[in-house]
Order: structure tokens, then sequence, then C-alpha cells
């Protein structure tokens, strides 16, 4: 795997990459609320307490000490400003940012509600004097904390530490892999276990991501070229990370003599040594990828079933053919 990291030097460059590759797409960018806290009847979580809520999210203005003046008579809507920052003296991102904000009650179904969202950097919003929970979405990376609104203007900047991924691979040997043939899922630990971050992103995609260690699944066609690696994202570094396979793209042909015309109308079939059928098809040049290794693969024209064993070796696609006359 070959890894680099890039330190931005203006912090305002990562800042404007979601307006040109990461559009706003509710299956994408994570928008999921934050987990009920304890003190509204959800699980504990390592970390929880009522100070703490996370080492990578600041509030600026947001003061949810014991001895805040009850406002609990006053129900008119106030005017709310929200941004967010990269560092605290950073620019304001400026684009791509989701905000959603959730009542601290619970309905009858026992999760918090959402009272308002905004898709605009920074957000304008009108809600009445109370306590909330902000939650903030940018490109994958997300960050939420607790939120006091008082009469008045209330003004709320979230700085969370966000850095950015791209990836890439090769085959080995620096053989390059078509992009489409190619794809990436970034996973992460979560308090119960293993959490899908991002599924089936392209190559030289630049992702969002809060900073962490990621476990990054590199899949190089659909069935068993995969390689897994982690990497760690950094706050305000751009992360660009290229992991080899060792596969290669393979063609079937039937032909009734060597270098002949490919039969049509083939069923094919080809399985590891142990047995495994890892695919199947019908037709007269059926392609796959497949990783390093021995295989066995099967041809069925009618009634006759040819065969023939070969080896994949990472490097150059190559042709795998079956003469019907050996049999």
């Amino acid at each position: 795997m070959r890894l680099r990291s890039l330190l931005l030097v203006f912090v305002l460059a990562l800042c404007a990459m979601p307006a040109l590759g990461q559009e706003i797409d509710e299956s994408l960018v994570a928008p999921t609320p934050p987990p009920r806290p304890q003190a509204f009847g959800g699980e504990e979580r390592p970390g929880d307490s009522n100070e703490e809520v996370g080492p990578d999210t600041t509030i600026d203005g947001a003061d949810t000490g014991p001895d805040r003046p009850d406002f609990s008579g006053i129900t008119d809507p106030q005017p709310v400003t929200l941004s967010a920052r990269l560092t605290d003296d950073g620019p304001f991102i400026p684009d791509g940012l989701v905000w959603r904000i959730f009542d601290t009650r619970t309905d009858e179904t026992g999760e918090l509600v959402l009272v308002a969202k905004s898709e605009e950097a920074t957000a304008t919003l009108s809600l009445p004097p109370g306590e909330y929970i902000m939650h903030v979405a940018y490109g994958r990376a997300q960050a939420s904390d607790t939120m006091f609104v008082e009469p008045g203007p209330n003004t709320h900047t979230i700085v969370f530490e966000v850095g950015g991924l791209r990836l890439s691979a090769m085959i080995s040997g620096d053989v390059p892999i078509p992009s489409d043939l190619l794809r990436f899922d970034i996973f992460t630990n979560g308090p119960n276990g293993r959490v899908t971050v991002a599924e089936n992103v392209p190559p030289d995609e630049l992702i969002h991501l809060n900073a962490g260690i990621y476990s990054i699944t590199s899949r190089f066609g659909s069935i068993n070229a995969v390689v897994r690696s982690e990497l760690r994202v950094e706050p305000g570094q751009i992360t660009e990370a290229t992991l080899y396979q060792k596969a290669a793209q393979v063609a079937l042909r039937l032909v009734s003599e060597e270098g002949g015309e490919a039969i049509a109308d083939v069923e094919w079939t080809i399985k590891t040594p142990q047995g495994e059928t890892i695919f199947a098809d019908i037709g007269a040049f059926p392609a796959t990828v497949l990783a390093e290794g021995d295989y066995l693969a099967l041809a069925k024209l009618g009634e006759n079933v040819y065969n023939r064993e070969f080896e994949v070796t990472a490097g150059s696609p190559r042709e795998v053919e079956i003469l019907t006359t050996v049999y």
C-alpha cells in the first residue's frame, strides 16, 4: 500500500471540495441523528458525561451549565444562526453542510424529535428558548452537541476535526485498474461494533471524514479480488492511499480449434480447488476478475461439459480458451 498525507496550507482548500464532488445526498452524507443521550432514556456510551460530548467537537457560545436562567415561560421563536469551522481560527465552511436540530424530549416511540433542518452553510433558524441537540454533517463527517437557545439572537459555531481521504488501487507491478471495476468500502468502530461509513466509493473521489482510524476494503471486480487495510485520517489533511491488488481480468472462450471463433450459448462455471462455485454466466465471451490462484473452468454446451484448469497471476488481462476437440 502506498500512502501519503498532504498538509493543507490553506484550510479553505479542503472546505471548498464538497461543492465540486459531493452533492448533498440523503443516502450518502451520513445524516444520522445522534444517539439518544442517557439522560433522555438512551444507553450509556463510553465517554458519556454531563460535561464531555467528545474530543473532536467544540461549541462556541453554548453554555450548558447548571446556573442557566429559566426561560420556560417564553415560547416565541428566537433567531438562531449556526455555522461551522474546521479549526478554531479557520474560515467558515462555505458549502456542503446539513444541519439537524432535535428536541431533547422524546416522542411516543422513544426517539428524539427533529424540529428543524437546514442545508445552508450558515443556517438561519427560529426556535423557542430551550435545550436542543444540534447535529451537523459535512460530507461523511458529522458531529453533534447540546445547544441552548436564549431570548434574543443566538449564534453557535461548531468546530470539528475533519480530514479528507482519497483512495485508489493498482495491480501489483503498478498496472492500472479500470475505474469501473474498482470500488471501496469504508468502516469504523462504533460503541456497538463495526459501522459502515461509506460503500461503493469510486476511486479518486475525495471523501470528508471525521479524524480517526478507518478500515478500508478495496474490491476489484465482484468476486474475490479484495484487499483490506487500515488508514488514519488526520484533521486538516488529505490522506491519499493506493492499495495493491493481486488479481487479473479473465476472459473465457469455448472454441472448436485453437484461436477459432467463440461458441455461443455456453453455460460457464468457475470453481476453486475446494469445489466452491464463484462465477457463473451464459454466453460466448464471459469475463470476470479473479484473485491470484488456481481455478477450474467448466463450459457446458448442450449435454457436453468441457473443462480446463488454469492459474491466475497478478498482471495484465488474460484469456482462458477451452478446446472442444481435446475431448
